[in-house]
């Protein structure tokens, strides 16, 4: 396809490869990342996603071109379109912007596409902006020796911004890693050196340089730390022609691991200081980004925790407006007693919220019916309730009898709770709760109603 040539989209929300390139596909994707869980962990979508893909099964249009560009093939090239269905436009090399890793022209616009799950690829229609928000980060990102801390409950959109800064950092030339510490092994913690070990060939791996963490670790002297930070130091950062954004998710999975947490965390706090020394200005070319979603925890020295410096950064609910414009990019047309409808039910939570305007603008539910079926077994919500409750039996913190009576005792009080430190935490971490002053309250009306019954 010539470049700058588009093709008109007819609205097909799906698209799959020819079967003859899946014996290419599937060695791809073994030689370049080892297995399809690396590349869907890489690509942020589900095992099965990657496997539907692999198979000649159809995907949304914007995971089949994202899978495209990981595997470094032609969408063109590989699409089965179905009859009569077009190509998707492709981007226009006349224009910067279209260069970027994530261009609008690859997300086709269909109000009924993009199922949330996940996090929102950063050009998608659904990306609702936080202009003051991802301008601070963007301000921030430029700054020598830069760190930012997004603090936010589950699913209110940490890895969406994640994302976007990521974007936003390739488009003016720097180079991303990001380490996800969710899916890893409680064993990965446990031990600081094999951590730190482990860490440097994530880094290393993404960023696909020569494997030397053995050639740091076989030096005689030096802590683990110390050895880290060579590794970064000597080898990431001095070879690297532009500045590296290293962004690290779902950083509370390493709280419970105080060792471990006062280490990492210690170093992480160095390298951010570091780059002030003239003695060693390469770490002015290291730019931090954490996301977590609960307070830190760790009792750490003020003087070595990361988590009170660089630039906060909190995500609150969207508000009354913000629903309004993701009803319009959904052709969902409510009155403002209908948006409050929905608020009072679920507030400004994101991931609610866009849930509910996808299951309205693909099958014209009345919002009245989603409503009333909202807090039961027949509601749309019903995967993420129960996966909340299942949530309960994985918090190494606390008993999951303490937790369940915590939250019992939240979603059957009409009025704020106070509860210990550890359980509001907790609780909010997961979303399920929010501050009011020193107590909590129920994070919406859709939590309270479903709790309140199964516990």
């Amino acid at each position: 396809m010539q470049a700058g040539k588009k093709k008109e989209n007819q609205g097909s929300r799906s698209l799959k490869i020819k079967v003859a390139y899946m014996p290419e596909l599937k060695q791809a994707t073994r030689l370049k990342y080892g297995s399809q869980v690396t590349l869907a962990d890489e690509a942020e979508f589900s095992r099965d996603t990657v496997i539907n893909f692999l198979n000649a099964r159809p995907v949304d249009h914007w995971v089949f071109l994202k899978l495209c560009e990981l595997l470094e093939r032609e969408p063109d090239e590989i699409a089965d379109f179905d009859p009569g269905t077009p190509p998707n436009p492709d981007q226009n090399s006349d224009n910067e912007a279209d260069n970027t890793a994530f261009s609008s022209d690859i997300y086709p616009f269909d109000p009924t596409s993009w199922f949330p799950e996940g996090s929102v690829p950063p050009n998608s229609p659904f990306y609702l902006e936080r202009p003051d928000t991802e301008s601070l980060c963007y301000e921030t990102l430029v700054k020598p020796g830069s760190l930012i801390r997004i603090k936010a409950p589950k699913l209110m959109g940490k890895t969406s911004l994640l994302r976007r800064i990521e974007a936003y950092a390739k488009k003016i030339g720097y180079r991303t890693v990001r380490v996800d510490l969710k899916s890893e092994n409680r064993s990965t913690f446990t031990d600081v050196d094999y951590f730190l070990q482990w860490f440097c060939r994530k880094v290393g791996k993404k960023l696909r340089v020569e494997k030397k963490v053995n050639d740091f670790w076989d030096a005689e002297f030096g802590s683990s730390n110390e050895k880290c930070t060579d590794y970064f130091g000597e080898y990431i950062l001095a070879t690297s022609k532009s500045p590296v954004v290293l962004t690290l998710d779902n950083v509370e999975r390493l709280f419970p691991y105080q060792e471990l947490a006062e280490d990492f965390f210690g170093l992480l706090r160095d390298w951010h200081e570091d780059w002030k020394s003239d003695d060693i200005p390469i770490w002015q070319n290291l730019r931090l980004v954490l996301a977590y979603s609960t307070e830190e925890y760790v009792p750490l020295d003020i003087k070595v925790s990361p988590f009170n410096v660089g630039v906060p950064v909190e995500l609150n609910e969207f508000d009354e407006q913000q629903i309004e414009e993701l009803a319009k990019r959904r052709e969902v047309v409510w009155t403002k007693g209908e948006i409050q409808q929905l608020m009072d039910m679920v507030g400004g939570h994101p991931y609610l919220v866009q849930l509910a305007l996808y299951q309205i603008a693909n099958t014209k539910m009345p919002l009245e019916q989603l409503l009333a079926k909202a807090p039961t077994e027949e509601g749309i919500y019903n995967h993420h309730l129960r996966s909340l409750l299942d949530t309960f039996e994985q918090v190494p913190e606390l008993s999951q009898e303490q937790l369940t009576q915590a939250l019992k005792k939240v979603v059957t009080s009409d009025t704020p709770v106070k509860l210990p430190s550890m359980q509001i935490q907790l609780l909010v971490s997961l979303g399920l709760v929010k501050k009011k002053d020193n107590q909590v309250e129920p994070r919406c009306q859709l939590y309270r109603e479903y709790f309140r019954r199964e516990l």
